[in-house]
């Protein structure tokens, strides 16, 4: 089984390197313009219609695979080096090294949190400057806690009065 897995990702990865080059374009060109030289030899034929039909049906069905292979395998790639980045740097939350995981609401309340972030950080003078998820929660929980303080210290009365 080993091998097969490694003679199909060694001809996925050579034919995705071969369809992306330039003579591969240049191969598909000429076969369309050779195609078309001949359509007055064929008198435009239906069989002349569907041999380039077919043909290009059938390379595009196969490519779907390969481009989904490679899309697979650098998209996996992209998270493995965000990924150590994240956990290489001190200040990062390792909270976002899974986040792929995550469901789209869950994905689209990070989104809200981050444009709340970029506003925050617009306001700063210090270009340098920094929020982070963990930094954030640290200040909501400052926050609460400020707001126990306050409420604990309020009079009693204070509510019966209004």
């Amino acid at each position: 089984m080993k091998n097969e897995t490694n003679f199909f990702e060694n001809f996925a990865n050579a034919a995705t390197r071969f369809t992306g080059s330039s003579p591969a374009f240049i191969g598909a060109a000429s076969i369309v313009i050779l195609w078309a030289v001949t359509g007055p030899l064929f008198d435009y034929s239906e069989t002349w219609q569907l041999f380039i039909n077919t043909g290009t049906t059938i390379i595009t069905f196969l490519m779907v695979f390969l481009i989904q292979k490679a899309q697979n395998k650098d998209g996996k790639a992209i998270q493995l080096k965000l990924n150590e980045l994240i956990a290489a740097h001190e200040r990062a939350s390792n909270r976002m090294v899974d986040i792929e995981d995550l469901t789209e609401a869950e994905l689209d309340q990070l989104h809200k949190f981050y444009v709340t972030l970029s506003r925050l950080a617009k306001k700063e003078n210090d270009i340098h400057s920094s929020h982070s998820i963990d930094a954030a929660e640290e200040i909501n929980f400052q926050k609460h806690e400020k707001i126990k303080e306050i409420i604990n210290k309020r009079p009693k009365d204070a509510d019966k009065g209004s």
